[in-house]
Formats: C-alpha cells, sequence, structure tokens
C-alpha cells in the first residue's frame, strides 16, 4: 500500500509585508539619486508637505518633498517647471505607490544659487578682493592656530585629527559657529570678530565638511566674503571637498581643499618624531574601526529589522495629507449637490411666494364681492318685490283706501275718533275726513243703531 506523501503550501505574504520588504529594497538599492524633468500637480497642503508628479515625454514618477526639506528652497516651484531632484527611492506602503522622497530641489541647467554665485563672484572680482597682491603669507610654522567651524561636524575632527597628528604642540582655539542654515552668515562673521578680539591665533582655519551648493551658501554671502577680507588674521579657506568652490576660496588668503589639507598646510611634519607612536595610533584606529564597523553592521541589521518612526510618520503624515485632499473634495462636491438643490427649492419657493399668494386673494376676494354684490341685488330686488306685494296687502285694508270707497272718519274737536253717535251730542263741532279733503259741521241730531251689524272690513 503507497503511503500518501504531504504537500506543504507556501506561506502566502500580506499585502503589507509585500509593500514593506519592496520599499527597504528600493530604499537600500538606490539610496539617492539625482533625477531631471518638468514638474506637474503640484500639491501643498496645510501640513506643509508637498506632493508632485515629475516626469519626461515617455514617463512619470510620483514625488514628496517634506517641510523641513522645502522649507530650504528660496522660491516655491510652478507646474512645468524644469528642476533636478535629489532624493530617496521609496515605495508609500498604503498605496503601493513607487515614489521619491525628495531631499533638494534646483531649477534645471543653471540654477538660481549658481547664477547668484557667478554675480557675486563678479562683484567683488570688480573690486579687487581675489588680487594675488592683497594675499598674506601665512605664517609657518604658526604660534596658534584658530579653527571657526561647527564644534559638532566633520571638518573639525579632520583638522584636529591632522594637527594631532603632524603637530601636537600647537595650541589650537576653536570659535564654534553654525556653518549651513540662514543663521549661519551671522555667525561665521561673529566668529571672525571674535577670533580677531581674542588676539591669540596668528592663523585660521575657516570652513566646513562637503555638501550641496545649498548646504554651503553660507560662505559664498557676501558679509562672510567682506568680513574675511576684511580680517586682521591670514585666513584659509577649508570648505567642502576638492570640487567644491566658494566665493571664500577666492577671498581667503590660502584656499585649501578640505579642511584636512588646510590643517596639513599650516602645520610642519612631525611624523618623523612620532613614527613609533603613530604606528601604535594606526593599530588602535584599525582595530576600532573594526570595532566600528562590526557594531555598524550589527546596528545595520538591528536597523533593517526595527521600522524607523520617521519613515512611519511620514506615512502618517502623507496619509492625513491624502484625506484631507479628499476632505476638501468631498467638501466641494457637498456645497455645489447643496447648490442645485437651494436652487431648486428656490425655484418652488418662487412659485409660493406670498406675494403670488396674496395677488391670489385678492382675486378671489374680487370674485367674492361680485358674487356678493350679485347676489345682494337679488335679494334687494327679492325684498322689492316682497315690499311692494306688502304694501299693496296693506293698502287694501288701509283707511286711507276705506276712505276712496266713500267712507269718512270722523274726529271731535280734539281730534278723538267717534265711533258711537253716543258720544255727541246736537250743537258739538265735528271734523270729517273725507278720501279728497275733510268738512266741518255742527251735530243736530244723533241715532242709536237699532240692531247690531255683521262685522265688516270697513272701519
Amino acid at each position: 500500500m503507497d503511503t500518501p506523501t504531504l504537500t506543504t503550501r507556501p506561506r502566502a505574504l500580506t499585502v503589507s509585508e509585500l509593500n514593506h520588504q519592496v520599499r527597504h529594497l528600493l530604499e537600500t538599492s538606490f539610496m539617492q539619486a539625482w533625477i531631471e524633468g518638468e514638474l506637474s500637480s503640484l500639491s501643498r497642503p496645510s501640513s506643509g508637505h508637498w506632493y508632485f508628479t515629475l516626469k519626461d515625454s515617455r514617463c512619470q514618477v510620483r514625488c514628496a518633498m517634506f517641510r523641513g526639506f522645502n522649507q530650504r528652497l528660496r522660491q516655491i516651484p510652478r507646474d512645468g517647471d524644469q528642476v533636478r531632484l535629489r532624493g530617496k527611492v521609496s515605495l508609500y506602503e498604503n498605496r503601493g505607490d513607487f515614489q521619491i522622497i525628495v531631499e533638494h530641489m534646483e531649477p534645471a541647467g543653471q540654477g538660481s544659487l549658481q547664477q547668484a554665485f557667478e554675480a557675486l563672484k563678479a562683484k567683488l572680482s570688480q573690486e579687487g578682493l581675489f588680487d594675488a597682491d592683497r594675499k598674506r603669507p601665512i605664517p609657518f610654522p604658526p604660534r596658534h592656530i584658530g579653527v571657526v567651524t561647527s564644534p559638532t561636524g566633520a571638518a573639525i575632527h579632520d583638522i584636529l585629527t591632522v594637527l594631532a597628528r603632524r603637530c601636537p604642540a600647537i595650541p589650537v582655539t576653536l570659535y564654534p559657529t553654525a556653518v549651513q542654515g540662514q543663521a549661519a552668515t551671522d555667525d561665521i562673521v561673529a566668529a571672525l570678530n571674535a577670533a580677531q578680539a581674542h588676539n591669540q591665533a596668528d592663523v585660521l582655519i575657516v570652513g566646513r565638511g562637503g555638501g550641496s551648493l545649498e548646504d554651503l551658501w553660507c560662505f559664498n554671502e557676501e558679509r562672510v566674503a567682506r568680513a574675511l577680507a576684511n580680517c586682521r588674521i591670514p585666513t584659509v579657506s577649508a570648505v567642502g571637498h576638492e570640487v567644491d568652490v566658494t566665493i571664500a576660496d577666492f577671498v581667503a588668503d590660502l584656499r585649501a581643499p578640505t579642511p584636512s589639507a588646510a590643517a596639513e598646510k599650516v602645520s610642519p611634519d612631525q611624523q618623523q618624531w612620532l613614527m613609533r607612536l603613530d604606528e601604535h595610533q594606526q593599530r588602535l584606529q584599525h582595530a576600532a574601526r573594526r570595532t566600528i564597523q562590526r557594531q555598524r553592521q550589527q546596528l545595520a541589521h538591528l536597523a533593517a529589522r526595527l521600522r524607523d518612526p520617521r519613515r512611519e510618520l511620514q506615512d502618517k503624515a502623507q496619509r492625513l495629507d491624502e484625506l484631507e485632499l479628499r476632505f476638501q473634495s468631498a467638501i466641494r462636491q457637498r456645497a455645489e449637490r447643496d447648490q442645485v438643490r437651494l436652487q431648486n427649492l428656490g425655484q418652488r419657493l418662487k412659485g409660493r411666494s406670498p406675494l403670488q399668494q396674496v395677488s391670489q386673494k385678492h382675486r378671489d376676494v374680487e370674485q367674492l364681492n361680485q358674487r356678493l354684490r350679485q347676489a345682494f341685488g337679488q335679494r334687494l330686488d327679492h325684498a322689492r318685490d316682497r315690499l311692494g306685494h306688502l304694501g299693496q296687502t296693506l293698502h287694501v285694508v288701509s283707511p286711507l283706501a276705506t276712505l276712496g270707497r266713500g267712507y269718512a272718519i270722523v274726529q271731535d274737536p280734539q281730534e278723538r275718533i267717534i265711533r258711537n253717535p253716543g258720544d255727541l251730542s246736537p250743537g258739538d263741532q265735528i271734523h270729517a275726513r273725507l278720501a279728497h279733503g275733510s268738512v266741518s259741521a255742527v251735530v243736530t241730531a244723533t241715532h242709536a243703531p237699532e240692531a247690531p251689524e255683521a262685522p265688516s272690513d270697513s272701519p
């Protein structure tokens, strides 16, 4: 009997796991890249982050530039601008969108910073600040070395390392300053003034480590150039790497390609004195590098397993911006629907306007008035007819009608009606009212009735 074989199905990734792995693969494979293209669909939500599309004639890619980076730009780009970007290739995991996290942006071709650099260079050159005859010699060996740079940057480390290796006996004074950002210009000028006020150093190394043109821009400011030109202490410019060139390099008395090279130029070589000590130092540095390398590998391994909170915040910020844009779109659509509904209600309300209803009521009242007048006229005619009939009936029974049939109404001088002969005596005055006029007479005789008469209609 054959034994059934068990087959195991491979574990399926969730969409979140797949997107996370793809994002990690992209960020670790590409690191930073320079891209050039046309900017379009720029969106700037209230969070301060920018979202846009970079495209060429055939393709396009989504980009995000967070507030901490876009605040460094001197002007806001517009749709249609040709730009060069430096950023990291990444993936927006929530939607699975491939995107570039932009850290620097500049116009394509000759950037605005480069144009400003060339303009200031021409201006100061015309003024003679670059002339060789105004350059002062660097004292050698120096008695005291001053360094104008950041206390936390790589430049001070490189300078001190070289000086310690070549001539540790020379005292060094650090005049700390910011070497990047808006406040760096004032800090550098203040540090140069402080070094002159201290009056200890007989040579100044002014510089910083490498970076982009924007990072090194404080050494291209006119105030820094003029402070270097007016400094009483000979100066050595040591800004960036060998390929970096700044206005400070042209104004200073000596230009060094790197901070380390500047330290070598101003210090005597005492390697021969310290050969044995240097060998031990090299071995210690090698061991330290190995230890640091192992620690870096371990740190990289742990970092790959640990999700960077800043990435999480960026994702949340991007998701929040996306929801904000959708919410604004929904509000606009709702407002448009409400506007249409309001217009419809306005039309319906216009049809039921109180003015129209009052006008209709006026027409109804007018019709009722006409009907009332008609009914009143009919009622009045009927009443007139009835009154005429009653008048005729009353006329029939009226004393005047009786008088018209030949009867008379007899009254005494006091105008009392005489009904019985016994009420009169011979010689009494009487007044008889006839149908047409009246007569007055004197009673000569009275006669009592012989028998009762049948009642009649006549009075």
